[in-house]
């Protein structure tokens, strides 16, 4: 405790001692990228793709980088670009990420560059469209890239540009996005010391940006619980041993775990059953029954609690029953975790950016992100980013994963200088 205290007074304190070095004016830059942002978004959003898909948007993405004269690496983690600028002094690495991939959703919305894309997915032909805004990451990020590109002769530095693939999860039996990157090796690599990122939201108007110091989205695991028991007629349920029954029995005993055997106080869980599936017909006991869900936590100390006695949970239910219970956690993201004092410390830089009033402390989301692979190696800061148009209601706007989801345009400037300055800023710190 006392140790995170001093590094967020240290924190503050160096903020404090270098915003004034940090005073390189990128107005320019990010107005003259504005109509290349929007007009490569609009591009990809036409040319949707999905996770370890992501060809022909990486090609687009390598071939500005590349322009732009990095030092580029593709096909990490199957799609994945990595984009290295040399600033022209000594200094750290920052990390800048975006993810790529687009969701199996066919797109609804009215707008000129809507997505007829069409492909299978899961055996099943599905339309394909940018329904969670990363068409847009991809464009503010490129656009980031070529303002920092502009003045590298003034980074005290270096920037990693990370174009990440699949943050959506990766198909069945592949492995992808942010932890693949990872095993890869990009951090070994090219070393960096922070890393940035950030969402767009219809939860928020255009221009204000969102951010909370500590853990701001939930880990998401889910979790595969199979009750096997003993077929027999309806009639007679003694003759046989009722999985049915046994699973009702675990489903309210899993439920007790949150309400009543982990410290809530703590931080928040959730513990949710998505799908019960056991028996062909009324007046016949079925031999096992098969049960799905999810799991969302803010704290990785009690996610570990909670998969721990789910298993005894369902277990000694079964045994009691006479039953057996096989059950099976899939780890999926961790909790993503702003760390406290790189918070602190980059909270004045957006505020300069976006305005002191249009930046919010937001509450935790419990939704879930693959960024938090990076956060666990490195201090991170995650935030989000406005796609509401100013004047239209938040709480009636399509929200994140729907086929109507749309991202007004005139965020992609505030995004893209957020990007920027907080790269500038933090290796001005640092020198």
């Amino acid at each position: 405790m006392k140790r995170s205290l001093l590094s967020l007074v240290i924190g503050i304190f160096a903020f404090s001692t270098f915003s004034a070095h940090a005073n390189i004016n990128i107005d320019k830059e990010v107005k003259s990228v504005e109509r290349k942002v929007i007009e490569w978004r609009r591009d990809i959003h036409k040319h949707p793709e999905l996770s370890n898909r992501e060809t022909r948007t990486a090609a687009l993405v390598a071939k500005h980088l590349k322009s732009l004269g990095m030092q580029v690496e593709t096909d990490i983690a199957h799609t994945g670009v990595v984009g290295f600028l040399k600033g022209a002094k000594p200094g750290p690495t920052v990390m800048l990420r975006a993810d790529m991939d687009a969701l199996p959703v066919t797109e609804k919305a009215d707008v000129p560059f809507k997505s007829t894309i069409v492909t299978k997915y899961m055996g099943e032909d599905v339309g394909v469209m940018h329904a969670c805004g990363h068409d847009t990451h991809v464009a503010m990020l490129m656009g980031t890239a070529e303002v920092l590109a502009a003045i590298k002769n003034e980074l005290h530095g270096n920037i990693m540009f990370v174009f990440q693939p699949a943050e959506e999860g990766a198909p069945k039996g592949e492995e992808g996005g942010a932890e693949l990157m990872l095993k890869q090796g990009i951090f070994k690599k090219y070393k960096p010391e922070v890393a940035f990122g950030l969402h767009v939201m219809s939860s928020l108007n255009s221009g204000q940006i969102g951010y909370r110091s500590g853990p701001i989205m939930a880990s998401a695991d889910t979790f595969d619980i199979t009750v096997n028991g003993k077929q027999t007629h309806g009639s007679a349920p003694w003759n046989g041993i009722d999985p049915i029954s046994t699973a009702a029995q675990i489903v309210t005993g899993v439920n007790h775990i949150v309400s009543r055997q982990i410290d809530i106080t703590k931080e928040p869980a959730i513990v949710s059953f998505g799908k019960i599936g056991g028996g062909v017909r009324d007046n016949i006991i079925p031999d096992s029954v098969n049960m799905i869900g999810t799991i969302r936590n803010f704290d990785m100390d009690n996610r570990d609690q909670i998969f721990d006695k789910m298993k005894t949970t369902a277990t000694h239910i079964a045994m009691a029953s006479g039953a057996k219970a096989d059950v099976k956690i899939n780890k999926g993201y961790p909790v993503t975790i702003n760390d406290p004092a790189l918070t602190a410390q980059m909270l004045p830089t957006l505020k300069n950016v976006a305005g002191k009033d249009n930046v919010l402390e937001v509450p935790k989301l419990t939704a879930s992100e693959d960024f938090s692979f990076y956060a666990q190696e490195i201090p991170s800061l995650f935030f989000f980013l406005g796609g509401t148009p100013v004047g239209q209601d938040v709480s009636k706007a399509p929200y994140n994963h729907s086929p109507y989801f749309y991202v007004d345009e005139s965020s992609f400037k505030v995004g893209t200088k957020a990007l920027s300055q907080l790269a500038i800023d933090y290796l001005a710190m640092k020198r």
